[in-house]
């Protein structure tokens, strides 16, 4: 099984439009490639907008803990307020009537404080953090999460999300899984291209996009990913276009195609649709279908 995930340094430079668009390429061309997709951005997640998806399973996600104090068996020692280097521990009140407690929004759950109690009297509660699914689309199965705001372990998830979906894929024999990761070059990047044969990296002709291609494909060289770049909207800025395919030919890292601007790309947004099944004859539409080719050939499928 071959896995290519597609990725931006920054977030809002077509990602997804172009996942998409090789999930319905994938299922819908003259030779279909069976994929398993995955909306690797747990954060933000938005693939299923554009794929329909019918939901079959639903599965709660722990990402952490947070500190709990018994005050029956709290000794009012003051070890848990020492050690706490996020001032989550709240001291008793002025009378001493009350025990120690724990601030949930500041504990951090680093169970600094539980080792450090001599009477035992602070757990560490597991804190739901999120949801993962498991969805029927028109092009394959999807595995997609959601992160509830303000929780962390985005990375954890992302890989649960990979994990579920790479099962499936090798007990139902597909040759492909198509991941849709998170923008920037964080912990749920570095999850999202573990595992991976490809990464296509959509970058858009700025200068913050130009700035943020250079950290992006730092990380995918870091662990040795082979990586390759296509350019979205690059006839509204040619020279950074240009810019950008010089960049990549110094690096030897290849650009396999150019996208254009294109009002069908947000048409096909707002109708729930991928572009390429939207408006198939359109210019975004035909860049897309050119770079999945392209994209199949350096899989060697």
């Amino acid at each position: 099984m071959k896995q290519i995930v597609v990725l931006s340094g920054k977030g809002g430079t077509g990602k997804t439009s172009v996942t998409a668009g090789f999930a319905h390429l994938a299922s819908q061309s003259d030779q279909p490639v069976r994929a398993v997709l995955v909306d690797a951005d747990v954060d933000a997640s938005n693939l299923e907008l554009v794929l329909r998806p019918r939901q079959v399973e639903q599965h709660s996600f722990t990402g952490g803990a947070v500190a709990e104090i018994d005050p029956e068996l709290c000794e009012r020692c003051g070890n848990c307020a020492e050690v706490c280097r996020f001032e989550a521990v709240l001291p008793p009140d002025q009378n001493g009537d009350s025990a120690y407690s724990i601030d949930p929004i500041a504990c951090e759950g680093c169970a600094s404080c539980m080792y450090q109690c001599p009477a035992d009297a602070i757990r560490m509660i597991p804190q739901q953090a999120g949801y993962w699914y498991r969805s029927e689309t028109p092009f394959g199965p999807l595995f997609h999460a959601l992160l509830i705001p303000g929780q962390e372990n985005s990375g954890k998830l992302v890989t649960l999300v990979k994990q579920r979906a790479r099962l499936l894929a090798l007990e139902e024999n597909y040759p492909l899984q198509i991941v849709d990761g998170p923008p920037g070059i964080g912990c749920p990047v570095i999850s999202a291209i573990s595992g991976a044969d490809l990464a296509l990296i959509v970058t858009e002709p700025t200068m913050s996009g130009i700035h943020d291609l250079e950290r992006i494909l730092e990380t995918t060289e870091h662990f040795k990913l082979a990586s390759q770049v296509c350019v979205n909207k690059a006839d509204l800025y040619p020279a950074s276009a240009a810019q950008i395919e010089a960049f990549c030919e110094a690096r030897s890292i290849p650009v396999v195609g150019r996208i254009p601007f294109d009002e069908s790309v947000t048409a096909a947004m707002v109708s729930g649709f991928p572009v390429t099944q939207y408006r198939p004859d359109s210019p975004a539409s035909q860049a897309v279908e050119r770079i999945w080719h392209t994209v199949l050939a350096s899989l060697s499928l």
